[in-house]
């Protein structure tokens, strides 16, 4: 299967990111290069573009997409390293940088990566196919592990029967595959609520969340590429689900805050002043034809904010 990604919210993306002509700028998580093919329309020649990834699938194809174009260089690495990567280039700072984060749907169609529950697979889940799997975390973490991973990463009301149900059945044969543990997590769920929606939905996202360690490396993301910018340099988030918006939302917020002085105060003391200002004060959400074309973005939420001063 290619690797191919179909970019959400592309145009109001590219706008956000407000491209200059000599800009230069990082895609870090590029994937299959939709939204790198749209900065790339808008850079002049003396523009540069570094696209990182840290999926070696997306890797290749970044490679064989832009490997004409001497305005790219694609880097196998994962966006919250960000200044090691601008620093092993000889770049001082950064215009832009978009971050489109969680799965791919590469990844989610790509039944032998394990991310998806519809599919006969191995447990799998590692965007950059290193270190533990999915399958050795289930197979040996505890009970109370297991419960507060899909809580605290996939807001799971019945983490705790799920948990026990794993326990249960990997005393009997070890859980190696997708759909066994999407049979156990459904047979977990009450009956009444096996229809709402895929009981395992939570359950897949609460594991890929943990073995990839994704809000770590979105939180340290979110800094190194703000630390990143340049005065009037934005940086521009997708992300698919509440705990990752949450957070976006709320480092953008602390970057625009100015003075945290009590109000009671006459004069300001603290000196804070904002480093950022939101480029949009509401997320960008997905319109009714975007949607329809591609579900997958019905839960996609862009925020973007510009720097204003260097602290």
């Amino acid at each position: 299967m290619e690797f191919s990604h179909k970019p959400v919210l592309f145009d109001k993306t590219i706008e956000f990111l407000n491209v200059k002509q000599d800009g230069v700028y990082l895609d870090g998580t590029a994937g299959g290069g939709g939204h790198s093919a749209g900065i790339l329309k808008k850079l002049g020649e003396s523009g540069r573009l570094i696209c990182t990834d840290q999926d070696p699938d997306a890797i290749r194809v970044l490679n064989e997409r832009f490997e004409n174009d001497e305005r790219v260089t694609v880097v196998k690495s994962n966006f919250s390293e960000i200044p090691s990567v601008i620093k092993f280039l000889g770049i001082e700072c950064l215009d832009g940088v978009l971050l489109d984060i969680g799965v791919s749907s590469y990844q989610l169609d790509c039944a032998e990566r394990g991310f998806s529950y519809h599919n006969e697979a191995p447990l799998d889940m590692r965007m950059s196919k290193t270190g533990p799997t999915a399958a050795d975390y289930v197979n040996s973490l505890s009970f109370s592990e297991l419960v507060h991973i899909l809580t605290m990463y996939g807001e799971e009301k019945f983490a705790k029967n799920i948990a026990r149900a794993i326990e249960r059945e990997r005393a009997k044969t070890p859980i190696n595959t997708t759909t066994q543990l999407a049979e156990i997590v459904k047979a977990a769920y009450p009956p009444s609520k096996r229809h709402d929606k895929h009981p395992a939905r939570k359950t897949f996202q609460a594991l890929r969340i943990f073995v990839n360690g994704e809000l770590d490396r979105l939180s340290d993301g979110l800094d190194n590429a703000f630390s990143s910018l340049k005065i009037g340099g934005r940086l521009a988030v997708i992300t698919f689900h509440s705990l990752e918006d949450r957070m976006v939302k709320q480092r953008m917020a602390k970057w625009c805050e100015g003075c945290v002085c009590p109000k009671d105060f006459p004069v300001c003391v603290c000196g804070r002043k904002p480093s950022a200002k939101l480029v949009n004060k509401k997320p960008v959400e997905a319109e009714p034809d975007e949607t329809a074309e591609n579900p997958r973005s019905r839960s996609a939420k862009l925020r973007c904010c510009e720097r204003i001063r260097i602290i």
